[in-house]
């Protein structure tokens, strides 16, 4: 009998993990099928490989699976209706700022250092990434929209431009956590940002403090 390979003696679940912390800090076309090989379970063999995870591609679906189910969560205030949409953005803000910065793996968002896979070959790829960025805009479309319909922000609010800016701070946060700027900063540039929220919450006639819910309130 012609053997294909070495049985698997790896851990799948932590192999996953490693094979994502390559992702993370490289990126999708960066990351080589040898870099994964030798990662993995402390190396194996080509065929081993295939066998686990078929192709590289259908590897890394799974760990932006796992990535979005983990450490993707931290956003996950936006959809939570119980929270003020000041306050869920914010504890959104600032849990990924934090996690970002994190020691404990690569520095960074994997969906947004995914975001330059170009070839051609990958359209299913980007798709996936794209969509997943885009669930956060829509989480904080979401945020300001019932801003608008309770009070908290002024009814002339461009609900879509307004949470553009949000988003594109998200996105921002992962080039200044790779360029090595602190959390602490990153944590202090979310209370700068919110302040306009504060200013526009202000013009609309209303006051709010911390993260009180003024829901019901004239």
């Amino acid at each position: 009998m012609v053997k294909t390979g070495r049985p698997r003696t790896f851990d799948r679940d932590e192999a996953i993990t490693q094979a994502m912390h390559l992702f993370w800090q490289h990126g999708f076309e960066s990351t080589t099928l040898a870099m994964l090989r030798s990662s993995i379970g402390g190396g194996i063999n080509a065929p081993s490989f295939y066998a686990a995870f078929k192709s590289k591609e259908l590897l890394f679906k799974e760990c932006v699976d796992r990535y979005f189910t983990t450490f993707g969560q931290v956003t996950a205030s936006l959809w939570d209706d119980t929270m003020p949409p000041r306050q869920a953005i914010e504890l959104s803000l600032r849990r990924s700022a934090k996690m970002q910065t994190d020691r404990g793996h690569p520095s960074g968002c994997l969906l947004v250092i995914s975001a330059n896979i170009t070839s051609t070959a990958h359209v299913d790829l980007q798709r996936l990434i794209a969509g997943l960025r885009d669930k956060a805009r829509d989480g904080f479309e979401r945020c300001v929209e019932r801003a608008v319909s309770i009070g908290d922000l002024p009814v002339d609010t461009d609900v879509t431009a307004y949470a553009a800016i949000f988003h594109t701070f998200l996105h921002g946060l992962t080039v200044q956590a790779r360029d090595g700027v602190p959390g602490q900063t990153l944590d202090a540039a979310v209370t700068e940002i919110l302040a306009s929220w504060d200013a526009r919450t202000k013009s609309a006639g209303r006051t709010l403090s911390g993260g009180s819910d003024d829901r019901g309130r004239a």
